[in-house]
């Protein structure tokens, strides 16, 4: 007889923890609406890790790096890897995770130096005895700088996970066009958790109205239990992205 082990994943453009245009600091209420999602795994892109600025000018500026003010007293293992460094400051992309990281990896895959890119990639230790790679991605704005990064996803992920292994990649693809999904099914056995028979994403650009496909969860090794947009009130105060969220089951014999 076989035994399932349910993991729930959100992936969450955190727009560095201000509402859109910037117009107001929005860390606590984010901290707060991920606690009421309660995922056991969450992917997140453009995590603040450092701001001087931001400190000096906002009273209630957590002290700890997002990832880490975020994380606290619920996901108890956290990883974050620094893309975009400057004179005030860094921001990249995070994993938490209730389960242990066995180990994390923030691979470099910048095509424009102006615009730095980074696949931060962690192996999590699942309840059961299982393990799973997990990879939280920001793609380029650029089609072709995009295409090259997914090709450097997939020869990464070849190279450092065997084809049955447990795999999710989750985060802001950037992917107006909807192509990059091809190239990552063929490449490594991947399914989209939220494509239709059509195979296509759902739509998460605007958070208040969304009308774009940017952001997806593609798994391998998992059933697709449950999946759930979180968009309009209160969700477009806090960031310009959706939030997503997949129920996800694994079976071992």
């Amino acid at each position: 007889m076989s035994k399932s082990t349910a993991l729930h994943v959100t992936t969450f453009n955190i727009h560095k923890g201000f509402s859109q245009f910037n117009r107001r600091m929005m860390v606590h209420e984010l901290r707060e609406r991920l606690r009421e999602l309660n995922p056991d795994i969450v992917f997140l892109q453009e995590v603040q890790g450092l701001h001087r600025g931001h400190a000096e000018n906002h009273d209630n500026w957590p002290t700890d790096p997002q990832h880490e003010f975020l994380a606290e007293e619920v996901w108890h293992a956290a990883a974050y890897g620094s893309n975009m460094i400057y004179d005030h400051g860094h921001h990249g992309n995070a994993i938490l995770s209730r389960f242990p990281i066995l180990n994390a990896h923030n691979q470099d895959v910048t095509h424009f130096q102006f615009e730095k890119r980074g696949l931060l990639h962690c192996r999590i230790n699942l309840p059961g005895g299982l393990s799973a790679h997990c990879v939280c991605v920001h793609l380029s704005l650029f089609g072709y700088s995009r295409r090259l990064q997914i090709a450097a996803l997939a020869d990464y992920l070849d190279a450092v996970s065997a084809p049955n292994e447990p795999l999710i990649i989750a985060g802001d693809f950037n992917d107006w066009s909807n192509r990059a999904g091809h190239q990552l099914v063929s490449r490594l056995g991947l399914t989209e958790v939220f494509s239709n028979r059509k195979g296509t994403p759902v739509r998460s650009y605007p958070a208040a109205l969304p009308m774009f496909r940017l952001d997806r969860i593609y798994v391998r090794g998992f059933k697709v239990r449950r999946t759930e947009v979180h968009f309009g009130q209160p969700w477009s105060t806090i960031s310009d992205h959706a939030a997503l969220s997949a129920h996800l089951a694994r079976y071992a014999r």
